[in-house]
């Protein structure tokens, strides 16, 4: 087969960094987690820290702050 000349391909455009690195603290052997993670979504999915509530980017849930 011929060669189209990369038609169809795209160059990967590197999208934004989730930085899970700043989310956990290191303490001798062990990492822990800073921050709330998602219960419908499992441990590995963290919730985003709003004014008035904590969100899960992935599913949506939320819980508002008191």
């Amino acid at each position: 087969m011929a060669d189209k000349g990369g038609e169809g391909k795209h160059k990967h455009k590197p999208g934004k960094s989730t930085n899970k690195y700043s989310k956990y603290t290191i303490s001798g052997d062990k990492a822990q987690k800073k921050g709330k993670t998602c219960p419908k979504c499992g441990p590995s999915v963290f919730m985003g820290e709003h004014k008035n509530r904590v969100s899960c980017g992935k599913c949506g849930y939320s819980e508002f702050k008191k």
